[in-house]
């Protein structure tokens, strides 16, 4: 087993905040923006125009 501090990690394109790793990330790691739900809806929100 792998200590959290062991995994790696990338820093949040809408807040800015890092995060680690996650099981469910697995396949698409590459791909991953954003820390969570939240950050990725807000994010698609403010770049589009009103």
């Amino acid at each position: 087993m792998r200590k959290k501090g062991d995994l790696p990690s990338k820093i949040c394109a809408a807040c800015g905040l890092p995060f680690a790793w996650r099981k469910k990330w697995e396949r698409d790691w590459d791909s991953v923006k954003y820390c969570s739900e939240r950050c990725r809806r807000s994010s698609k929100s403010a770049s589009s125009p009103s």
